[in-house]
């Protein structure tokens, strides 16, 4: 194999497979990335076992052929080559790939190509092309949810499935992790009717954000029972599923919640934020002590001290004591836009319903807290 690019290329390429490789791996051949050179671009592709990702960059062949090497060690000598160079990357007769770019060579240590493992074998029964910034947005407002909870695990992904939601079908995700639910839907775009409900892995939700970030463009997107695939640009990334069964979310979310509250999302995130400055890393509760047209916020750490804070919000109802996780009323404030919030309360013990005003697309569910 000899082979002739663009830093740049080969930088951009390297950065998008390299993620998905561990820094500790006791099976050897998942530490390289597979070259492969042929029909005027080099292929490159990195595994876990669980995700793989592939990416094609034009490059000038002179001589087809494929190897493996170090992934990370690849990418931090490309990362560090002066820009605007080119890298010549060829297999000698020593076993070893040599990279050549102006006055710098490295010899790096090669494994057989042919030990490089194949994730993307099987049939997908579904496809749909949505736009990315689109997609994007159920991921983003949904993915902060996921349980990080091992024993858990058809909770430690984003569940994707299609709806019929007033009529309209809908292209839904959903994270929870127990004691917060996030909701996010979009209209669903063709190909998604007969989907199976699928849980994507918290992993490879990560990776597809970052894939999704500076894309205009829409991703194609491949759904089997087992596997889901990723097509944006070049880039191509599998991903294995979680193989089980995500609870009935529905039976959590409430729909009877009387007492509506209204307020300005900046001032009562930066108020949340300001009072949880006192609570402790085990606690995190802040209490919301609802009154007519008045939400006083406070903590109470025995450690350090308390802190009140009192805004003006719009409510109606009953006067109302409920404790909340600071950590995650400022992560779900985090995911709104709107200047109004609509927090839909019933009693200190049942969760809360939050929504942003005039937003129908999403929707959280928190549990309250003892305070």
């Amino acid at each position: 194999m000899r082979v002739t690019l663009e830093r740049s290329d080969l930088l951009k390429s390297l950065s998008h497979v390299q993620r998905v490789v561990e820094r500790r791996n006791t099976i050897p051949i998942l530490s390289n990335v597979l070259l492969k050179a042929d029909d005027g671009a080099l292929t490159l592709k990195a595994t876990d076992l669980d995700i793989e990702v592939t990416e094609t960059t034009p490059a000038a062949i002179d001589v087809a052929g494929a190897t493996t090497v170090s992934a990370h060690m690849l990418y931090d000598i490309v990362r560090k080559l002066p820009d605007g160079a080119e890298v010549m990357l060829a297999v000698g007769d020593d076993n070893g790939l040599k990279l050549v770019s102006g006055r710098s060579q490295f010899r790096l240590q090669m494994l057989p190509e042919g030990d490089f493992p194949d994730l993307t074998a099987g049939e997908f029964s579904h496809i749909f092309r949505i736009g990315c910034a689109e997609f994007k947005g159920l991921i983003d407002r949904t993915q902060f949810a996921i349980s990080t909870e091992e024993t858990r695990y058809y909770l430690n992904g984003i569940y994707l499935h299609g709806v019929e939601d007033d009529g309209e079908a809908k292209l839904r995700a959903v994270a929870t992790d127990g004691h917060r639910l996030a909701q996010a839907q979009t209209k669903a775009p063709a190909g998604v009717d007969g989907m199976p409900g699928i849980i994507i892995p918290r992993k490879a939700v990560g990776e597809v954000q970052k894939l999704l970030e500076n894309s205009d463009d829409t991703v194609t997107i491949e759904v089997s029972e087992s596997k889901i695939r990723f097509t944006v640009g070049p880039v191509v990334l599998t991903s294995k599923l979680i193989d089980g069964t995500f609870p009935d979310y529905n039976r959590v979310i409430p729909t009877n919640n009387d007492k509506h509250l209204v307020l300005d999302r900046a001032t009562f995130s930066s108020a949340v934020d300001r009072v949880s400055t006192i609570a402790s890393d085990r606690g995190r509760a802040v209490k919301l002590s609802l009154s007519q047209g008045q939400l006083k916020l406070s903590v109470n750490n025995p450690d350090s001290g308390s802190a009140e804070e009192e805004i003006a919000v719009g409510y109606e109802s009953d006067a109302l004591d409920i404790g909340f996780n600071s950590r995650y009323l400022l992560d779900i404030t985090n995911q709104l836009s709107a200047d109004e919030t609509n927090f839909m309360l019933a009693d200190p013990g049942s969760p809360t319903l939050i929504r942003e005003k005039g937003d129908s697309a999403a929707l959280y569910v928190l549990m309250p807290m003892r305070v």
